[in-house]
């Protein structure tokens, strides 16, 4: 029997073409899966009792970013096919699938760029199927990386193995990348020169904090204004460069245990932040956290909006600090979040702060601006 089946709801950028792949193999089942611009579409061929299995645990086996809001399962003409593949995209029709927003980093993900061993030890662009940059790198529909920002990066041979494995967790994962072939640092001064590349870049950029200097860094979704959350002047300053006076700013705290001792946090609450969605948690600060965290982060305020690293950048940065920060919208009070390099120049540059820098993804880089 064949059986064609299309599926609506969250499939793309969440790993659904690879988890129907295996799954397909692993019953001996032939046809194809590909993304339309409204899904997923799967023609898959094979004995009844096989493809009931199939059905059942595509409903319940998917991966857990996926979403099946709608899947239409009819009967068609067996085709003899031999395998099963994943095809080119069908770029044809309306668009209206939805895609899936960034993913906080993964902990496999989490794990390499700590090990010297891997080669991905400290790159802080690090993804897989499971985690990464979606909504923000892609430009149109269906979710291919020709269809990314990631398209000017032409994977290297170790990347474009992973790529093609349908064993490995990075098979088909759009965003994926390598010290060797994906997206960098760089430190600049205002004039474009290269002061420092790759880790040194974030290194120097650390040391900012340690001094008390505000620094705007672009992340996933936009730029954020990062400030050592101990220090009672360098928050009144990024106050007064936002026009701020008392509402409360969000912090990033290295890891949860360095967070249970400023806050009281629940299994509820954790769960929060450990996932993929890796939200701003609000928490009752412990009496204690007064002598870590001054009270110009959030006046009077018994409640502390808090997050994890949720990028690999964020998780390098915060492991190599080891102490809270502030991470609040890199804006004017009351204007959108600046999202663009050079909006942030001119933006943030008004704000005149005395030392900053940014992170900035383009269309064939990422940098590090230091204004001097």
């Amino acid at each position: 029997m064949r059986k064609r089946i299309v599926i609506k709801g969250l499939v793309q950028g969440v790993g659904f073409r690879p988890f129907v792949y295996r799954l397909a193999n692993e019953l001996s089942l032939s046809g194809w899966v590909g993304n339309t611009m409204q899904g997923v579409e799967i023609e898959v061929e094979g004995s009844p009792e096989n493809l009931d299995s199939f059905l059942k645990r595509l409903k319940n086996a998917a991966p857990p970013s996926a979403r099946l809001d709608q899947i239409k399962v009819t009967n068609t003409e067996p085709q003899q096919d031999r395998t099963f593949t994943i095809l080119p995209s069908d770029a044809d029709g309306a668009p209206s699938a939805l895609i899936l927003p960034d993913l906080a980093t993964c902990p496999e993900c989490r794990e390499e760029i700590f090990d010297p061993s891997n080669r991905r030890f400290r790159y802080p662009f690090t993804n897989c199927t499971n985690c990464g940059p979606r909504f923000s790198i892609i430009e149109k529909l269906p979710y291919d990386r020709s269809h990314t920002t990631m398209k000017a990066f032409q994977m290297c041979p170790a990347c474009l193995r992973e790529y093609r494995n349908p064993q490995d967790r990075r098979f088909h994962a759009q965003p994926n990348a390598c010290p060797e072939c994906g997206p960098q640092l760089e430190l600049w001064d205002r004039q474009g020169r290269i002061l420092a590349s790759q880790d040194d870049a974030l290194r120097i950029s650390e040391d900012f904090l340690r001094r008390g200097k505000i620094v705007a860094m672009k992340g996933l979704g936009g730029f954020l204004m990062l400030v050592d959350g101990r220090r009672r002047e360098s928050v009144q300053r990024l106050r007064q460069l936002k026009h701020r006076d008392e509402k409360p700013f969000a912090v990033m705290a290295p890891d949860l245990q360095y967070l249970r001792e400023i806050c009281l946090v629940d299994e509820r609450e954790e769960s929060l932040l450990r996932s993929p969605a890796a939200p701003i948690v609000l928490l009752r600060r412990r009496k204690s956290s007064y002598s870590i965290v001054t009270n110009e982060v959030a006046p009077d305020n018994p409640y502390l909006g808090v997050m994890l690293p949720y990028t690999p950048l964020h998780h390098l940065l915060m492991a190599d600090l080891g102490f809270i920060v502030v991470a609040t919208s890199g804006n004017r009070s009351n204007e959108p979040i600046c999202t663009d390099e050079q909006e942030a120049l001119k933006v943030l540059g008004e704000l005149r702060m005395s030392f900053w820098f940014t992170i900035v993804r383009l269309r064939d880089t990422w940098m590090i601006r230091l204004p001097m």
